[in-house]
């Protein structure tokens, strides 16, 4: 088996503002105003939501030739549902999402059983998806300067 390493940065820009940063790419992670920050980015949930929708259609764009979909059009729309009195302190709610819904749309001069088989294959193919479904194991490091 052949392992990959993927690095990820964040830091603090200020606030609830963050920097994350992988490769030679970054982008801003924020909160909405209502919860302290400057609502000029996703939130991570958001991201994380993002994450997995962009993994699906990523997988779709590099498989629709080869599993024969004449592809005109695709979009992937995902909700993550939360409860967030979690964060309000009852320690008894889950805290990350307990339910996601992904919608696809799609445009594609195949039958209906060739576009539902497309999406099993893309359910089951999406890196993202498996690491939320079968969660990998973590290990947490500090390091104080």
């Amino acid at each position: 088996m052949s392992k990959q390493v993927l690095e990820a940065h964040v830091e603090s820009l200020g606030g609830l503002q963050l920097k994350c940063s992988s490769r030679d790419f970054s982008f801003k992670i924020d909160e909405p105003e209502n919860v302290g920050g400057t609502n000029e980015a996703m939130n991570p949930l958001e991201a994380l939501l993002c994450s997995l929708g962009a993994c699906k259609m990523m997988v779709g764009r590099f498989f629709y030739q080869s599993k024969h979909i004449n592809l005109k059009s695709m979009s992937v729309d995902i909700k993550g549902e939360i409860d967030s009195d979690r964060l309000k302190g009852k320690p008894d709610v889950k805290v990350g999402f307990s339910h996601i819904i992904t919608e696809y749309q799609i445009e594609a001069d195949n039958t209906e059983e060739e576009i539902n088989d497309f999406i099993a294959f893309i359910e089951s193919s999406c890196p993202v998806k498996d690491t939320l479904v079968n969660c990998p194991s973590f290990e947490t490091n500090v390091r104080i300067n």
